[in-house]
């Protein structure tokens, strides 16, 4: 039987750092297909170079047996392979109908068929929501939740392209699709994944959650290093197994806090409410410790931390930072010793024309009159990069050529390099692989061993059990009970962000 993807000896270079060397990957029709790998190992890479982005520069591809060698995007989505990636690109403030039709338009006698272009999105989008469809073409795509514009970025990457010779989507290329959505909504997009594959679809699925891989994927090929270093049948390997080819090494996902002891109040939210956060909030948060907040996709948990660093308006209460309370602006909290790291890192956290080097010295650089100090800002480049050890082959080297994991490590490094007091991380692990997690956790209890303040929000329950002294639970904008980490269960958690407790 002919393979839906061959990719044999698929060798890439950027200057003398070698991302691909020899990767090779067979995935059938009607197939889910994982790609695992650290952050760093080729898979996005790889990805890049199937969805047309990227030119390998030795290898072979084939899709149902005909070579396959897309100079762009769009030539790949003619082929019929599409990507969807783990940023969402939809324009927010256009309806759902034209962000599906984007760059597909059906165009006579130089006048948009805006009946045709209907069709074809309905038709794309009911493979993904159902009979609800056509619904939705009309709403604006900024009005609707996370987890709703990750199905129209599927529901795009269906839709038949318009051009001669054009194919249906016949490889579904998804990058880590359930890193923004709660229990619920991953449950839902995994029967549409399902329904997709039993219709003789082949997605190919890369996640760091090897839980979820267990659950929704059939075979596995694993990267590292570039390389191809294992394949196989999910059903038939341990989540340890797969781990461990993935690292290299033998690896346990502990992350054990130190023993501290907490310090003076150092942010006290007292009935604090927003314009998107509703409900009353109140907490304290002290230096030498680990607060962690818990909850679902859409409690209010993000809209929080971003109140708190001036982000979005609050409308009552007040925020102190120890003993100041001053105006809510990022500008004044972060000159007062409060920095942020957002869950959004492309369009909040990195500045994606830069380099590693500006993009981790942008907040402090050191200056002379006026004048940036080249050679110390590579000096502290540097030592952050070793710190942290963060991969790439230069500090000038662009930011977005680095992977997820080594791109989250500089924007927190960014936070650390600028000394603040109190740090607000906004899913900081989130679609990373769990060797960055752990160098990651390792610098958040060092930051607080050392006597800083950390408020952290996690979707990961484990990490939260495993990383904070006290954690809270957000549901639907109220914060709930505060405790001890040890007097929490992962059951408990759940419950109370489901609002389940009895």
């Amino acid at each position: 039987m002919t393979a839906r993807l061959l990719v044999r000896d698929i060798g890439k270079s950027f200057g003398a750092t070698r991302a691909l060397d020899g990767v090779t990957l067979c995935a059938q029709a009607g197939e889910i297909h994982a790609v695992l790998g650290e952050n760093g190992a080729g898979k996005s890479t790889l990805m890049n170079i199937l969805a047309g982005s990227l030119s390998a520069d030795r290898g072979f591809i084939e899709v149902d047996g005909a070579p396959y060698r897309p100079r762009s995007p769009k030539e790949a989505r003619n082929l019929g392979v599409a990507m969807v990636h783990q940023e969402l690109a939809l324009c927010p403030h256009l309806s759902v109908l034209d962000n599906l039709m984007l760059g597909q338009e059906n165009a006579r006698w130089g006048w948009l068929d805006r009946k045709t272009m209907k069709t074809r999105a309905s038709d794309a989008l009911h493979l993904v929501v159902g009979p609800e469809a056509r619904s939705w073409l009309d709403q604006s795509v900024g009005t609707l939740s996370v987890a709703s514009q990750q199905l129209i970025e599927i529901a795009r990457a269906l839709v038949v392209s318009a051009g001669a010779g054009a194919s249906d989507c016949r490889l579904l290329i998804l990058d880590e699709p359930t890193s923004s959505l709660g229990r619920q909504d991953t449950e839902r997009l995994f029967e549409i994944l399902r329904r997709l594959r039993n219709q003789g679809h082949t997605i190919l699925y890369i996640s760091h959650f090897l839980e979820e891989i267990r659950r929704i994927a059939d075979r596995f090929t694993i990267l590292r290093d570039g390389a191809t270093v294992g394949e196989g049948v999910v059903a038939e390997v341990s989540v340890s197994d797969m781990v461990r080819a993935m690292a290299g090494r033998r690896v346990e996902q502990r992350y054990l806090r130190s023993e501290r002891r907490g310090g003076p109040v150092a942010l006290t939210l007292d009935r604090v409410a927003g314009l998107n956060l509703p409900k009353q909030v109140s907490l304290h948060l002290h230096y030498g410790e680990v607060l962690g907040i818990a909850g679902l996709v859409g409690a209010g948990r993000s809209e929080l931390l971003r109140s708190i660093f001036g982000l979005e308006p609050i409308r009552s209460g007040t925020i102190k930072l120890g003993a100041f309370v001053g105006p809510a602006s990022p500008a004044h909290r972060l000159a007062h010793g409060l920095g942020m790291l957002s869950e959004d890192r492309k369009n909040e956290g990195l500045a994606a024309n830069l380099s590693v080097m500006d993009n981790l010295t942008l907040s402090r650089l050191p200056l002379h009159h006026g004048l940036v100090l080249a050679e110390k800002q590579r000096q502290v480049a540097e030592r952050w990069l070793e710190q942290l050890r963060i991969k790439c082959s230069d500090p000038c080297q662009p930011i977005s050529r680095l992977s997820g994991g080594n791109q989250q490590k500089v924007a927190l490094a960014r936070l650390l390099h600028h000394d603040v007091d109190v740090l607000l991380l906004d899913e900081p692990t989130r679609g990373i692989d769990i060797g960055s997690k752990e160098q990651i956790f390792e610098r958040i209890d060092a930051v607080a061993c050392g006597g800083k303040a950390v408020l952290m929000v996690s979707s990961v329950l484990s990490e939260l059990l495993g990383v904070c002294d006290r954690i809270g639970v957000m549901h639907r904008g109220v914060l709930e009970t505060i405790r001890e980490a040890e007097q929490w269960t992962e059951e408990e958690l759940l419950q109370e962000a489901l609002g389940a407790t009895a």
